[in-house]
């Protein structure tokens, strides 16, 4: 059976929310995401610019843990990177605004139909 190719973003956004279920791996991404960014403002304040690599293995690696461990599912970074990235932020700003929940709810009742 061959995968559906996703060609817009708000395609996409449904396809993330859908492999993003399990609020442990959502929390993960949270944490990889903001202690990636504390580091590279750390980095960039500090002047250690050689480290700001180091911002990625922390913010993929949690990211990562919650796909194959958590979720069971292969992260979209693999395919759709410049997407994933986006929606990992704008995932944690729905968490932080409540929203995110929701979504869930909104992407998988639309899946069960």
């Amino acid at each position: 059976m061959r995968k559906k190719t996703i060609k817009t973003y708000t395609e996409f956004w449904d396809f993330y929310v859908s492999e993003h279920s399990n609020p442990i791996n959502r929390l993960l991404h949270f944490v990889g995401t903001t202690l990636a960014l504390v580091l590279l403002f750390w980095f960039l304040v500090s002047g250690t610019f050689i480290f700001i690599p180091l911002c990625l293995v922390v913010g993929y690696g949690f990211a990562w843990v919650g796909h194959f461990l958590v979720e069971g599912n292969k992260p979209a970074t693999f395919q759709y990177p410049l997407w994933s990235f986006i929606s990992d932020y704008k995932m944690i700003f729905y968490m932080l605004t409540g929203k995110m929940n929701r979504e869930v709810d909104r992407v998988t009742t639309s899946l069960k139909r």
